[in-house]
């Protein structure tokens, strides 16, 4: 009973976590992909995250804690990750597209 209630505990604390993004940053919404890169934002703050560098993968399923500038701060409690955002969203040619640590990312429809 204890170990159930824990659990319990643990979902509300981390599904309460995310901040809804603010209206100024709704262009961010979307599934971003370049060949190294997979990025998705969604709108109750829920960020999802991989990229492929030097032979390994990291990923990344955690809340969207803050936005400092364009930069957002995705994470839970002490651990958190900024991901630096060069270049907002764009429409560009028709498409979407945004710089992300570096790394140019399209808009998926």
């Amino acid at each position: 009973m204890i170990r159930a209630s824990v659990v319990v505990f643990l979902i509300l604390l981390l599904s309460g976590c995310s901040k809804p993004l603010p209206e100024d940053k709704q262009a961010y919404v979307g599934f971003w992909t370049s060949p190294e890169m997979r990025l998705l934002i969604v709108s109750d703050g829920t960020v999802d995250y991989e990229r492929i560098k030097n032979g390994g993968t990291t990923t990344i399923n955690a809340p969207l804690k803050a936005f400092e500038g364009d930069d957002f701060i995705v994470g839970i409690g002490f651990f958190d990750t900024r991901f630096v955002v060069s270049q907002t969203p764009q429409l560009i040619d028709g498409k979407w597209v945004m710089t992300v640590d570096g790394v140019t990312l399209t808009k998926q429809e």
